[in-house]
């Protein structure tokens, strides 16, 4: 059989050590050799002996869903093997969860993680419960963290000089020193006459990196994830 669907690049290769790998652009493989966690859904495919179950979120995780909208409905993978992950065709991208960093990721934008590392879901300080509440998943440990993002992001860095103002449809994720409030960009009178449709958002001060994806996520679109 021929076809350049059998090209290289197309072809799964085996994995040279446990974990976490980008397969393509698209998709993340992970050799499993004890457990691993992923969003429910994500697996596309996988061979060997492996299990997957649902992996509770907490009462307090899952009240904050229900209220939200927002939160992370987890599985847990076990046994040994390769499974690969991958959510509605969108750009995967690994990060490097080293001792001392911490991360905060929206939901939407996770699709698998170590089992090193530690998820909790909080508040991202100074939002109120204003546009849904903004609820992210934050990252502590050591460990390697599997992202998606509609297109590629852009990684905007941010200085005690210089805050960093992001819509907050738009963005994917910050380091979690940074300082977070709800900016108001239109004054009460612009925003009755209509204004520009770019209101309030969130802004981040301090010393780190906010990364923001390409497109904002409508409302509809951020239901389901």
């Amino acid at each position: 059989m021929k076809s350049d669907l059998f090209a290289i690049e197309n072809m799964a290769q085996p994995a040279t050590a446990a974990g976490m790998t980008l397969e393509n652009a698209k998709s993340i493989k992970y050799a499993v050799n004890g457990e691993m966690l992923a969003r429910q859904g994500a697996m596309i495919a996988y061979r060997g002996n492996l299990q997957f179950e649902r992996r509770g979120q907490g009462i307090g995780g899952m009240l904050k869903r229900a209220v939200t909208g927002e939160g992370l409905p987890l599985m847990a993978v076990t046994g040994q093997g390769e499974a690969w992950f991958a959510h509605e065709a969108q750009n995967c991208f690994i990060v490097d969860v080293e001792q001392g960093d911490a991360l905060t990721i929206n939901g939407r934008n996770v699709l698998c993680f170590d089992s090193t590392l530690s998820y909790e879901i909080k508040t991202v300080k100074g939002s109120g419960i204003a546009g849904g509440g903004l609820f992210n998943s934050v990252f502590t440990g050591y460990g390697r963290l599997g992202l998606v993002c509609e297109g590629n992001p852009l990684v905007i860095p941010v200085s005690p000089q210089l805050p960093v103002y992001v819509d907050t449809d738009a963005v994917v994720g910050w380091t979690a020193n940074l300082q977070t409030s709800l900016h108001r960009s239109q004054s009460i009178g612009s925003m009755l006459r209509g204004g520009s449709g770019e209101a309030v958002q969130l802004m981040l001060q301090g010393e780190g990196y906010v990364i923001v994806r390409p497109s904002e996520a409508t409302p509809q679109k951020a239901q389901q994830h």
